[in-house]
């Protein structure tokens, strides 16, 4: 069990990364001049390329080994830590652009240190309890939640001093597993025990699956490099299909397409209401707004760690239909809760609808998919992460502009304390923005409203300031019900799937090595 809790570690220091950069995003935001969307972007920097290195590593781990996994990960949060720090004293040093790029830079590689982690922690762990998937993967998976408690009070209660200390806090827990794992031997793969070829894994993820994937990176290299021309990376994407339809021959697992889809929406509700949790609910509520992502997150662990009757109660697709269903709700009532007792009702209520959502995904690709083995398990949550940092956290940025247009646009206080900011039921004092293609927004122009600020009297200028201040942050709550519509997408799509398997006898786990007696006979 030792190779079992230096994996559950490991992916607590995946959750340190993470909630020391949410907690921050609104501080930076400040500190550099960014919208909400490009404080997405900003978050999702530290997402999107946790697909690249799982799925990558996915592609060679049988042939490097899980251990050699584990060293690259390592190297990554150590890496961060130190780019973190240095970002500080730069900025304070008077040049927030460098420290800027650091941040960024540096959250880039951090991404990919966490998504090496998973890339080792699911298959292994996967092989270890290879008759219990879904059970174990869930609680392997309350190291996620669990790093977000710990990581989470400590930041809180440390919420006072530098951020440099908040995003260097992540060493502490790397060493642990490093040193932890560093002396245990680490077990081939089920599927390279089983003799399923490496054609074979490939071929289940198949062109469907490498289609999701072209389209999702073509979209992040476009905005990486601006400068250089599109269909440059739309034929790297293109590309990305036909290696792999010229490699396998084969479409692909029709489920494992479905899944795949599936995983684009509840990153988005999971991954990315997490966060941005802090960000939107700060302003609305008098306490630090992080103790709803802690809250929720402690539901989370306590829940996983008891996933084994529930899994056997419910089955995996009716527990995902039972989360998709508490989830809309709990998001419904967040996005317009006020007071401390129904916010905290609310969001036990999304807490426990998004519980399950991401380890019970991975469950039912591991059981449903075994031959496509590291690939496949890895690919749904790359995937996961590669959509929610592309597209899902700067859409959710880009729905709290919108709702703060129409909060001002709405206020009869705004429009007569700010001449000029709403003319015909209109917000003037804004600029058209994108991020991709396929991105493209308004946002509030923070200068120009200070511009029409300054042309009131002395006396009513700051007293301005803060009723648009006021109008802006309450109004971020109410994105939180636009994203009820993901979990709403899911919930169809788990209907759909619990019907197919109800016409073909059942949801019924797939063994390998069944697979290979049915073979053999």
């Amino acid at each position: 069990m030792a190779l079992f809790w230096g994996c559950f570690i490991a992916l607590i220091t995946t959750a340190f990364g993470f909630i020391a950069r949410m907690f921050l995003i609104n501080t930076w935001a400040a500190e550099f001049g960014l919208d909400p969307a490009q404080a997405g972007r900003l978050a999702g920097i530290g997402i999107w390329p946790f697909a690249v290195s799982i799925i990558g590593f996915s592609l060679i781990i049988d042939r490097i080994g899980y251990k050699t996994a584990m060293f690259f990960a390592f190297i990554g949060h150590m890496v961060w830590a130190v780019m973190g720090v240095a970002a500080y004293f730069i900025s304070k040093g008077g040049n927030p652009g460098m420290a800027y790029q650091m941040l960024f830079w540096g959250s880039l590689i951090l991404a990919l240190g966490n998504g090496t982690v998973e890339a080792f922690i699911n298959p292994l762990v996967a092989t270890m309890f290879n008759k219990e998937k879904t059970k174990w993967l869930n609680i392997l998976h309350a190291g996620w939640p669990g790093g977000l408690v710990i990581a989470g009070l400590i930041t809180i209660f440390i919420d006072s001093v530098p951020w440099v200390v908040k995003v260097g806090l992540i060493a502490l827990p790397a060493l642990i597993y490093f040193f932890l794992l560093v002396k245990l031997e680490f077990p081939k793969s089920e599927r390279e025990t089983a003799g399923v070829s490496y054609k074979e894994m490939l071929s289940e993820f198949g062109i469907l699956g490498a289609l999701v994937v072209g389209f999702l990176v073509t979209l992040q290299l476009i905005d990486f490099f601006p400068t250089i021309p599109q269909i440059v990376w739309v034929l790297v994407g293109v590309g990305i299909v036909v290696g792999f339809g010229v490699y396998t021959k084969q479409l692909g697992s029709p489920l494992l397409f479905v899944l795949i889809l599936i995983m684009l929406p509840l990153a988005t509700t999971e991954i990315g209401t997490d966060g941005w949790i802090t960000g939107i609910m700060e302003g609305v509520v008098k306490f630090h707004p992080g103790w709803i992502l802690v809250y929720t997150s402690a539901i989370m662990m306590v829940l996983r760690f008891q996933a084994g009757p529930i899994v056997h109660a419910l089955q995996p697709l009716g527990l995902l239909c039972v989360s998709a269903v508490l989830a809309i709700g709990g998001l419904t009532w967040l996005s317009g809760a006020h007071g401390l007792a129904a916010i905290f009702a609310a969001a036990t209520l999304y807490g426990f609808g998004k519980t399950f959502f991401w380890p019970t995904m991975l469950g039912v690709v591991s059981e449903q998919t075994p031959k496509g083995g590291a690939l496949t398990l890895n690919a749904l949550s790359g995937i996961g992460m590669l959509a929610v940092g592309t597209l899902g956290f700067p859409y959710i940025g880009v729905l709290q502009t919108k709702v703060q247009q129409e909060a001002l646009a709405a206020s009869p206080e705004i429009a007569s304390a700010v001449q000029g900011l709403v003319v015909d039921g209109q917000v003037t004092a804004k600029t058209a923005k994108k991020i991709y293609e396929v991105l493209r927004y308004e946002a509030v122009d923070d200068a120009k409203v200070a511009e029409l600020i300054t042309k009131l009297p002395a006396d009513k200028q700051e007293p301005a300031r803060e009723l648009v201040k006021s109008v802006s942050e309450h109004s971020k709550q109410k994105a939180l019900g636009a994203m009820a519509v993901f979990p709403a997408i899911m919930l169809i799509a788990y209907i759909a799937l619990f019907l197919y398997f109800k016409s073909r006898g059942g949801y019924k786990p797939v063994h390998l090595d069944e697979l290979a007696a049915s073979a053999e006979f």
